[in-house]
């Protein structure tokens, strides 16, 4: 085998054990789902449960942060999720606007706050 083959085995592993696997599922889920209706209640009910899994998330890393993460103050932490669930209001509901503001919130904060 030659060197360029064996530097290359990690990146074939990761994509044969950790991409593909899950992309089957994701094409899967877009074939499946071009026929459902998006206002059905079985829909709005999944929508629900992923929202409310995202924010017991958000909530177990602000309040009980693992790493570097629990070396900056608790008020900066909330104070980062609040300024980027405004910025995410504001901005008509971009989530790439809000996680630029509470994640630049939360750097800046933990340079200043002591």
């Amino acid at each position: 085998m030659t060197a360029t083959v064996r530097d290359l085995g990690p990146y074939l592993a990761l994509v044969l054990v950790g991409f593909l696997p899950n992309e089957i599922w994701r094409v899967l889920g877009i074939v499946i789902a071009r026929g459902l209706d998006e206002g059905s209640e079985l829909l709005v009910w999944v929508r629900a449960v992923a929202t409310a899994v995202l924010a017991g998330i958000i909530a177990q890393l602000v309040l009980s942060p693992p790493g570097a993460l629990a070396t900056v103050a608790l008020v900066v932490r909330v104070t980062a999720v609040i300024i980027g669930f405004v910025a995410f209001l504001i901005a008509r509901r971009s989530v790439f606007i809000g996680v630029l503001a509470g994640e630049s919130a939360l750097v800046l904060g933990a340079l200043i706050w002591p």
